[in-house]
């Protein structure tokens, strides 16, 4: 299964009242602590992959905690953020912290984000912020490689009807955006 996904920088106020006008449905809303790990065998930044175990806690209801963990391949498209993934639930996000180092695969960095989620027109739509970045609307649904194209379209009319331009459209990773604020000049 891929991930289509698009991205933008947005003003999360303004785009949470177009996703009230449009009827969109409030999905929640969560805090994110993603760990990036780095692989004994091959350097991810180069092969544009990334493992990582995400911590992630409601913050409406009842505040319950899961962590799950996630291997995103290679971009497959210039359009978007169009990727392979794989993601599983697990139990205990410390326990496979564990797994991962006795693989020899060493945390690399960390990525925290607040998520509001909504959904509009069969699509995810996010509104992130993140520490040390800002404000970020993804639209992103899971397609078959066959899908890929029309999915792509399909979010390009979300991010318009949402008054957002596709053509500002960011493809690297919150976690390379982060990198390259923090690279030496």
């Amino acid at each position: 299964m891929y991930e289509v996904e698009l991205k933008v920088r947005a003003d999360r106020d303004a785009v949470r009242r177009r996703l009230v006008e449009r009827g969109a449905e409030r999905v929640g809303a969560v805090v994110q602590r993603d760990t990036y790990y780095d692989a004994p065998h091959r350097n991810f930044a180069e092969t544009d992959e990334a493992l990582r175990i995400r911590r992630e806690e409601e913050l409406d209801g009842a505040g319950e905690t899961t962590a799950k963990v996630t291997y995103k391949g290679p971009l497959v498209e210039a359009e978007s953020k169009t990727r392979e993934e794989f993601e599983t639930e697990v139990a205990d996000d410390e326990a496979m912290a564990g797994v991962l180092g006795g693989l020899g695969f060493e945390p690399a960095a960390v990525v925290e984000k607040e998520r509001e989620r909504y959904a509009l027109d069969g699509y995810a739509v996010t509104l992130d912020r993140v520490a040390g970045l800002g404000e970020f609307v993804e639209v992103e649904r899971e397609a078959t490689e066959g899908e890929i194209e029309a999915v792509r379209e399909g979010a390009v009319g979300v991010l318009r009807d949402l008054g957002l331009d596709p053509d500002g459209g960011i493809r690297t990773s919150y976690l390379g955006l982060l990198s390259a604020e923090n690279a030496p000049e």
